[in-house]
């Protein structure tokens, strides 16, 4: 009988340690129900976590972790890994509350992981068609989630809002956010603010109307719209975008285009917020078309392109705007990193808002009142001489807007910073901005002719052709990619990193004293935060473009990264990049003392394309111009692109019945490559296969193909 108490009570011994275990085992696998306002608002005394995409509302993507630090960063190794079934860009910045992972890749596919060890806990594909990709002006790519009350936040490639299920990746509620029969798309990581979750979205080179939206992220009820361009019938909108302000952004506008593509300024991606202020801060994006005189007659400012706009979250209601490029014409967005900052300036505490967008400058504003401090360019510009401190303006250079003969312009539309974000080190002063210098031949379209839902830019993409074989070399030298430590109270660099190409990553700092990058090449490094001397650096055996995190769980801090090369410059300026074929992406996760391992990627096989007896009859000069005006964005100038199919190294050439069933049929629409017969007649068809004919055998001349 004793015994039998005994056994008894061991047994409810065990059992209360089993539900212990359970519920600590459960408690680390809860996923973000205690992620709320309260939480994200003092972030930093949360240090360990990472729970939102900057990391705070300021999205300063500072780190005040110190464990790796400069003396520890040497013995950085890798903890954990994964491998994702996606070969396109990976350009999420992971998020981790309450000891789990989250992050996204190519695809809009969601996953969670134990932070720890790296587990999977679930994974979930919103299974967006294939066909949405051709609407994809940069790739399939998606920057991660929103957590928030127990849920994932997702937004969709084809416009759709998802909340998931925290704790088990089943849906909760999804909501179309856009017009699903206009070229709109989803890349940008959701914000949540009050309860309010915030998604923007893309597509303005195919023509579209920019606006952010707020849905009730318990129900996915829409709260509020507030339109970046105004309507284009002149008719209320009943959004937050009120009918005054509409009606004052209207005179900004002319006649043009725009009335039919909606004008674009899509706001795909920037967003911080101030909490004290009660301020959210949009960056919109460039004009639908690019061409200012194609799209609205080129003498207005176009509002509210190329700007930062200062929303109330609760309603949406308009407070300030700065407009970084007035009537812009080149495809300098605005839509790059915004960073909130205290910063003393000519001796006197300002509140402020920095950001550097495509067109080259570094902004420094009053994030109260929209007031421009201080604007300097970060590179080399000369569209531009400088910015009138008086009225806001750039000084530009009137060759610079091609209106009546064709000009090389720096920066290129891929900017002087792109998506890829910066990060700010409050203890060294300093912003860290992943930048380039790139060239690009910008002239007026005299064709152009507005089609919906195709590329719609009004440039003379004739310009961008691949220089002779001689001149390649020298072209590629005047391309630059560098890591610029910026002091935005001097408004200087006060160290810089040359990188061997220019389209890489995204940045992370951190009180350790530390700089975390990627690069093109495929190198993951760590730079001295005050004087960017190389630390530590890990050979991730593909190209990175997405910014680093990092995090801590029982003392141990980890650094994490996705690894997977894309975006805009590797589908239409892959000759001027590493040589590699797509490889599939990978979640890279480093702590002090790591033992982990990967495998190294499979080198593919290059079979040379037979070319005996391939003829056509069409016109390959012909060709040369539709294939620039059409395919190039995704193919390179010249078929030059590697990223996606090689044409000029492809069978699907050799033959016109081949080339006719993917370009005007469809064949291959699911894997982005939709169907042409809106835009092209079977003999332009056969014109531009007859253009990839005499490019692929120059190819193979050249030793391309062996």
């Amino acid at each position: 009988m004793g015994r039998d108490r005994a056994k008894g009570a061991q047994a409810k011994l065990w059992a209360a340690i089993a539900l212990g275990a359970g519920l600590l085992l459960g408690a680390c696998h809860a996923g973000p129900k205690g992620v709320d306002a309260t939480r994200l608002n003092g972030a930093d005394a949360d240090a360990g976590e990472w729970m939102t995409t900057g990391r705070t509302y300021s999205e300063q993507r500072f780190s005040p972790l110190t464990k790796v630090n400069a003396d520890s960063v040497g013995q950085l190794g890798l903890a954990w890994h994964h491998e994702f079934d996606t070969d396109r860009g990976q350009e999420a910045t992971p998020l981790m509350a309450d000891g789990v992972l989250y992050t996204t890749t190519a695809w809009s596919k969601v996953f969670a992981f134990d932070a720890k060890s790296g587990q999977l806990l679930w994974s979930y594909d919103p299974k967006v068609d294939g066909q949405r990709g051709f609407s994809a002006c940069c790739d399939v790519v998606n920057r991660g989630v929103a957590v928030w009350g127990g849920k994932v936040f997702v937004g969709a490639l084809d416009g759709r809002l998802i909340a998931l299920d925290a704790k088990t990746g089943k849906v909760d509620w999804s909501v179309v956010t856009v017009d699903q029969s206009k070229p709109y798309t989803i890349t940008g990581a959701p914000r949540v603010i009050k309860g309010k979750v915030l998604i923007g979205n893309g597509g303005a080179e195919y023509g579209v109307r920019g606006y952010l939206s707020a849905y009730d992220a318990a129900t996915g009820k829409l709260d509020w719209r507030f339109y970046m361009t105004p309507n284009p019938d002149g008719k209320p909108d009943g959004a937050a975008s009120d009918d005054v302000l509409a009606a004052k952004a209207q005179k900004t506008w002319g006649d043009g285009v725009w009335k039919h593509s909606g004008g674009g300024g899509t706001p795909w991606d920037s967003m911080a917020y101030d909490p004290d202020l009660n301020l959210l801060y949009v960056g919109t994006g460039n004009g639908s078309p690019w061409n200012a005189v194609k799209r609205s007659g080129g003498k207005g400012d176009d509002l509210f392109l190329s700007s930062i706009v200062a929303l109330n979250p609760d309603t949406g209601a308009y407070v300030w705007h700065y407009q970084t490029t007035p009537g812009e014409s080149w495809d300098y967005t605005a839509t790059q990193h915004i960073i909130l900052a205290d910063l003393t300036i000519d001796g006197k505490p300002r509140k402020v808002l920095m950001q550097a967008p495509k067109n080259g400058f570094f902004y420094v504003l009053d994030r109260q009142t929209g007031q421009l401090i201080s604007a300097k360019n970060y590179i080399t510009i000369n569209w531009a001489k400088g910015v009138d401190m008086k009225t806001g303006r750039p000084i530009e250079d009137p060759a610079a807007r091609f209106v009546d003969k064709p000009d090389v312009v720096l920066p290129a539309p891929y900017g002087g910073h792109n998506w890829q974000p910066m990060a700010y080190d409050p203890k060294e002063g300093l912003v860290y901005i992943p930048a380039m210098e790139v060239p690009f031949g910008y002239g007026n379209d005299s064709k152009f002719a507005y089609h919906d839902g195709a590329w719609n830019v009004g440039i003379d993409f004739g310009l961008t052709d691949l220089p002779p074989a001689a001149q390649q070399a020298a072209t590629k030298a005047m391309l630059k990619g560098m890591l610029i430590a910026w002091d935005p109270v001097k408004q200087q660099a006060r160290w810089t990193v040359q990188h061997p190409y220019f389209w890489n990553a995204g940045v992370l700092a951190t009180a350790g004293g530390l700089v975390f990058q990627g690069a093109a090449e495929g190198k993951f490094s760590a730079y001295a935060a005050k004087d960017g001397k190389l630390l530590w650096s890990y050979d991730a055996g593909n190209g990175v473009v997405a910014a680093p995190m990092t995090y801590e769980i029982d003392g141990e801090q980890y650094v994490a990264v996705m690894v997977g090369y894309g975006g805009a410059a590797p589908l239409a300026a892959s000759w001027t990049l590493p040589d590699r074929p797509r490889l599939p992406g990978r979640l890279l996760v480093f702590k002090i003392g790591g033992k982990d391992t990967v495998p190294a990627y499979p080198k593919p096989a290059v079979v040379k394309v037979d070319l005996t007896g391939a003829a056509s009859s069409g016109n390959a000069e012909e060709g040369r111009g539709l294939f620039l005006s059409n395919c190039s964005v995704c193919h390179g100038p010249g078929a030059s692109g590697t990223y996606l199919p090689n044409l000029r190294n492809s069978p699907m050439i050799v033959t016109a019945d081949n080339f006719k069933s993917v370009v005007l049929d469809g064949a291959r629409r699911q894997n982005g490559m939709v169907s042409f017969a809106k835009y092209l007649t079977p003999a332009q068809v056969e014109s531009i296969r007859a253009y990839l004919l005499q490019q692929a055998r120059a190819y193979q001349a050249a030793g391309g193909a062996k």
